[in-house]
């Protein structure tokens, strides 16, 4: 199953994401596009006319990025789910060379783009910028910390019970689902590896950058900050 979610400045162009998702040539299960519940009346027809057969749009009472793991997986928690991003076209062999990589592995969360996760001779995180891409292969550790950007293969019971607590990740990392799934993997005690054979590059849709997390969290550094937070509270 393939799951995202979308904020009013993309919501326009969020159908191309989908179109391409909808073109893999391995088909998934299942696409949903989960949206604010203020948003029912914004739908726009491009993404109204594609909700036939597996595709289809949720609505929910909560907004952050979060959301397009959480509900999917308080909906379907016996799937294999797979999260990606709004602002990209993925390539057509996307979902199949992750799916078979998760054969291999199949109850380890696989990533096609990850970072490893940097600590201080104190034990403390390193600033984000240090947290380097992982590029050897392979690489499978508690430290390989998954990038939603290029997708996210979550099988079953691989995060533990808290993940759906909102109040408590609005709290502790609000603007980094990532590191939010990374601190409940952590938890249930499940390794992330990087894919081995990855497809092309997604392509980024033009026009979708001006709101956008990674400005705050990268050149903040508040990715950081959060990761601080998840460790001190749940002593990680």
């Amino acid at each position: 199953m393939v799951s995202l979610t979308t904020i009013p400045s993309r919501i326009n162009k969020t159908h191309l994401t989908i179109r391409s998702i909808l073109s893999q040539s391995k088909k998934p299960k299942k696409v949903l596009l989960w949206v604010h519940e203020s948003l029912k009346d914004q739908i726009p027809n491009s993404l109204k006319k594609l909700e036939k057969g597996i595709f289809e749009i949720r609505f929910a009472s909560w907004d952050t990025s979060h959301l397009k793991l959480v509900e999917s997986i308080k909906a379907y928690p016996q799937e294999n789910i797979v999260t990606i991003d709004d602002d990209l076209m993925y390539p057509p062999t996307f979902l199949e060379t992750l799916y078979q990589e998760h054969l291999k592995y199949p109850k380890v969360i696989m990533a096609n783009e990850a970072r490893e996760i940097k600590f201080s001779k104190q034990g403390l995180p390193l600033p984000y910028t240090e947290w380097h891409h992982i590029h050897q292969q392979p690489m499978q550790s508690k430290d390989v910390l998954p990038l939603g950007v290029f997708g996210i293969l979550y099988p079953p019971n691989s995060l533990d019970a808290k993940v759906f607590d909102v109040d408590l990740f609005t709290k502790l990392a609000p603007k980094a689902d990532d590191l939010w799934f990374k601190a409940m993997s952590l938890l249930k005690n499940t390794t992330s590896r990087i894919t081995e054979n990855k497809p092309e590059k997604p392509i980024l849709i033009l026009g979708t950058q001006k709101i956008a997390l990674k400005r705050t969290n990268k050149h903040q550094d508040f990715n950081r900050i959060q990761w601080m937070q998840l460790m001190e509270y749940f002593k990680l």
